[in-house]
């Protein structure tokens, strides 16, 4: 997945285990061990998570350490 991708995925509201699986480019079963851990972390900061399993993808983001400044870069340098 290229940059122009990367920033079109994260500008979603919500994560689900699909789009973290791009995201992270694991498998079915570890995508969602890493889904779970965020979980775990979400609650720990007293986030109340709606029952469909998705997530807030801005959290989801600064979990993984996505550097979107980057991105952006690196998507403008394509363009041009």
């Amino acid at each position: 997945m290229n940059a122009k991708e990367t920033l079109n995925l994260i500008s979603k509201q919500w994560c689900d285990i699909n789009d973290l699986r791009k995201l992270t480019g694991l498998g079915k079963n570890n995508a969602i061990k890493l889904k779970n851990e965020i979980k775990i972390d979400l609650e720990n900061k007293g986030y109340q998570l709606p029952t469909n399993k998705l997530f807030p993808m801005n959290e989801v983001v600064s979990y993984l350490k996505i550097n979107i400044n980057y991105l952006q870069k690196m998507a403008k340098e394509v363009i041009n």
